[in-house]
């Protein structure tokens, strides 16, 4: 089967079968390694992308499923709320390891692109799916924080 897909402003005819996870396509078809293997059954948020502006575990999401659509990894993601997470990633020092931080980083740029001041609990509910092993969700509430202020200043 062939399935179409624009990922990262570039759409790319794939034969393959339509079950093949996103993920997958991503890393083994497209070459793009941002995008982690982490469980594989949706529960760490490492394999985090945009698809059509909304996070999506990329690992349990069959291509057959989303021809057609638009994929943002973390290889491509942009804007204001990107750059602000970015900066405030580097400033309160967020990543140990670092093997999260791309899911983390795309799920909290969507955060802010669509709560631009978000609360505590906005971010626990946006950010519970993404499990940091090094236990930073302090420093990453905080530099989510930051962002927003950013942004807003």
């Amino acid at each position: 089967m062939s399935v179409t897909l624009t990922v990262n402003g570039t759409e790319h005819r794939l034969s393959v079968d339509p079950d093949t996870p996103l993920l997958w396509v991503l890393r083994d078809e497209l070459r793009l390694t941002g995008t982690k293997f982490g469980c594989g059954v949706a529960q760490c948020g490492a394999c985090t992308v945009l698809l059509d502006g909304m996070t999506r575990r990329s690992c349990v999401t069959p291509v057959g499923a989303i021809d057609g659509a638009s994929v943002t990894t973390i290889e491509a993601l942009e804007g204001p709320e990107a750059e602000a997470v970015r900066a405030a990633w580097v400033k309160i020092d967020v990543p140990q390891c670092g093997y999260c931080q791309s899911g983390q980083v795309v799920s909290a740029t969507a955060l802010l692109q669509e709560i631009p001041k978000p609360s505590d609990a906005d971010i626990d509910s946006a950010m519970a799916g993404n499990v940091c092993r090094c236990a930073t969700y302090q420093r990453i509430r905080a530099a989510i924080h930051e962002a927003a202020t950013t942004l807003e200043g």
